[in-house]
Formats: C-alpha cells, sequence, structure tokens
C-alpha cells in the first residue's frame, strides 16, 4: 500500500470536510477529532445526486458508526465503509491517517 501526503492537519475543518485531488478523482477528506481513526477518505461524488459534493455534508454519529449525509438528498453514508444506509449505493473509500500533522491516504 502507498500512502501518500494529502495535506496538513491545518487544511481540515473539525467535523467537517474538505475536497482534494487525488490522481485526478475528487476525494471528500473529513477530520473528525471524537472518531477513533480520526480521518476519513470517501468519493466526493453522490453517485444519487449526481454531483461532487460530499465534501460538504453533515457529519454524525450515527447507529454507532460515523457517516456523512449527502446535502443533496440526505442519505447517510458511512465513513469507514462507504455504505449508504438508506439505499443500495456505496461511496468509494480510502485508507487515511494522520501522522503527527500530515495527513495520508493509500492509493
Amino acid at each position: 500500500m502507498n500512502w501518500n501526503l494529502i495535506c496538513i492537519k491545518d487544511d481540515l475543518v473539525e467535523d467537517a470536510g474538505v475536497a482534494a485531488m487525488v490522481n485526478g478523482e475528487q476525494v471528500a477528506i473529513f477530520f473528525l477529532p471524537e472518531a477513533e481513526d480520526k480521518v476519513f477518505a470517501v468519493s466526493n461524488w453522490d453517485p444519487i445526486g449526481k454531483a461532487n459534493v460530499m465534501s460538504r455534508g453533515l457529519t454524525a454519529h450515527l447507529q454507532d458508526q460515523w457517516v456523512v449525509a449527502s446535502p443533496l438528498y440526505k442519505q447517510h453514508y458511512n465513513l469507514s465503509t462507504g455504505q449508504c444506509l438508506e439505499d443500495e449505493v456505496f461511496l468509494k473509500v480510502w485508507s487515511a491517517k494522520m501522522v503527527d500533522n500530515e495527513v495520508y491516504i493509500a492509493v
């Protein structure tokens, strides 16, 4: 697994997402200080709304899992697995980690 430096902690917003381009694909990166993993990386593409908006979604701890709600139609997606809680669709997920103040995702 190759870890690529994506940004630093200061580029992120607590309990919210930011978008980054990784190998030509938009990735939504979420920083959740209360979560065990702290950072999550999922596709910025909303498969139902058909737009790159997931980084603007609201985060929550719902049904014992960290999720992001699509800003378009409000479906909830598990940030670890990408699975939608309401429909049979998924977001692409990347492994993510923070080392010191640097944020990496596996590509």
